[in-house]
C-alpha cells in the first residue's frame, strides 16, 4: 500500500489481510521462487502455493504457503510495468525493517532479500507472516470506549518508540539524505505529481508553489532533529495481536527515510482531520462517547513520549501531507490510466487525489 486514505467497501482489504489468485499481470515463475527460497531461507521446504493479498496499491504482496509455515513476499510491480523514480524501493522496506527488529519497534522478521531481477523478472524480499489482526475503520466499530481508547494508546506508543531510534545506533545514519527535509520532501511529492499527473488539478499547482514559502524553521535544536520516518504511519498498517491491544508488526515501509518526526507523526494525525464518508478518518466523531482521545490530548502524549516540541502552525503540517497523499493518490491513478495499478481498487483510490488536495489547499489557507 502507498498511501491510498479512500475509505474501504466490504471488498476492501488491506495489504496483509484477505488473498485471491495472482493477477495475470503479476504472474512469475513459480519454480524458479522455490528453487531461490529453498537455496535462501532456512527451512523452508515445498510444495509451495501462491495466492496474492487483496490490497496494495504499490508493491505486490503474495502469500506463500507450504506445509510446514507460511510466509509473505513484497515484490515490485511486474516487468510491463512503468516505475516512477525512486518509487517501489522494497531494499530499502527490507533494510529498515531488518534495522528495527532489535529495537522497541514491532516489525515482522526479515528472511531473505533478492535484488537479482533474473531470478523471477522482478527484485523481492520474503519475510515472515504474521497472525492477527488488521484494523480498517478507524472509528473502530464493534469495540468497548476502554478497548477503542487501548488501540490509540498502543498506536501512540509504537509511533513514539519508532521516533526515539537514534538512526545511528541501529545502521541507518545513511537511510536518508542530509539538509531541509520539508524541502526534500515537498520538492520529491512536487515532481511525483507532475511525473503521474493525468489532468491538471488545480489545488495541486496552488500548493506546489505555497508550500516551500512556508515550511517551518529548522533552524534550532528541536526542528532540526533527525528519525527514522515511516512515511504511512496508520491504522491499517499495523498488525495487532488478536486478542489484545498490543501491535505485532508496523507493515509497508515503502515510503520510510530519516526526516523530520513531525512530518511523521502529523501525518498520522491527519486522521482527525478526514471525513469517514468519503476518506479513512474520523472528523466529526464524537471521540469522548467512543473513548477516542481527541487530537490535542494524543498530541501531547505523543510529545511526552518524545520530547519533540510543536512549533509553527499545525495546519502547514497537515496542509503538507494532505499534499503528499493527493500526489501518492495521482500516482495510483496514473498507473490505472497504464494499466499496472496491483489492486482492483486503485481506480477509487485515484479520484480521491483531486478532493485530498483540495482539502490541503483549505488547511494551507489556515496558515499564518
Amino acid at each position: 500500500m502507498d498511501g491510498d486514505t479512500a475509505k474501504p467497501t466490504p471488498t476492501d482489504y488491506s495489504a496483509f489481510e484477505g488473498t485471491r489468485p495472482v493477477a495475470a499481470r503479476q504472474r512469475f515463475d513459480m519454480d524458479a521462487l522455490a528453487a531461490w527460497l529453498a537455496a535462501h531461507v532456512a527451512g523452508f521446504e515445498g510444495p509451495l502455493t501462491i495466492e496474492q493479498f487483496a490490497g496494495g496499491q504499490s508493491n505486490p504482496t503474495f502469500k506463500l504457503v507450504t506445509p510446514r509455515r507460511t510466509y509473505v513476499m513484497r515484490a515490485k510491480p511486474g516487468p510491463k510495468a512503468k516505475l516512477l523514480p525512486s518509487a517501489h524501493a522494497i531494499e530499502r522496506e527490507y533494510r529498515v525493517m531488518a534495522a528495527l527488529a532489535a529495537t522497541e519497534v514491532p516489525v515482522a522478521n526479515m528472511l531473505a532479500l533478492c535484488e537479482d531481477e533474473s531470478v523471477i523478472g522482478r527484485a523481492f524480499y520474503v519475510m515472515e507472516f504474521v497472525e492477527g489482526r488488521v484494523l480498517w475503520d478507524q472509528s473502530l466499530p464493534g469495540m468497548t470506549p476502554e478497548q477503542r481508547g487501548a488501540i490509540y494508546g498502543e498506536m501512540n506508543r509504537v509511533i513514539a518508540a519508532l521516533h526515539n531510534v537514534k538512526p545511528e545506533a541501529v545502521g541507518l545514519a545513511d537511510y536518508g539524505k542530509p539538509g531541509n527535509y520539508f524541502a526534500r520532501q515537498i520538492d520529491r511529492w512536487s515532481r511525483q505529481y507532475l511525473a503521474s499527473e493525468t489532468e491538471p488539478i488545480d489545488a495541486m499547482h496552488r500548493l506546489i508553489e505555497w508550500l516551500p514559502q512556508h515550511m517551518p524553521d529548522e533552524s534550532n535544536a528541536n526542528d532540526t532533529r533527525v528519525s527514522v520516518v515511516h512515511g504511512d504511519y496508520r491504522l491499517d498498517n499495523l498488525i495487532f495481536h488478536p486478542h489484545e491491544p498490543r501491535v505485532l508488526a508496523v507493515l509497508d515501509w515503502e515510503l520510510s527515510t530519516l526526516g523530520h518526526p513531525l512530518a511523521d507523526f502529523s501525518y498520522h494525525c491527519m486522521a482527525w482531520h478526514v471525513d469517514p464518508a468519503q476518506f479513512r478518518g474520523i472528523a466529526g466523531l464524537d471521540w469522548k462517547a467512543l473513548g477516542i482521545p481527541d487530537e490535542a490530548h494524543y498530541v501531547a502524549r505523543y510529545c511526552e513520549r518524545t520530547g519533540v516540541e510543536i512549533r509553527g502552525d499545525w495546519n502547514f503540517y497537515l496542509a503538507y501531507n494532505m499534499f503528499r497523499i493527493a500526489a501518492i493518490l495521482q500516482g495510483i491513478m496514473k498507473r490505472v490510466v497504464d494499466g499496472t495499478a496491483a489492486s482492483a481498487q486503485a481506480a477509487d483510490a485515484g479520484r480521491r487525489a483531486k478532493p485530498m488536495a483540495e482539502l490541503a489547499w483549505r488547511y494551507a489557507r489556515k496558515v499564518r
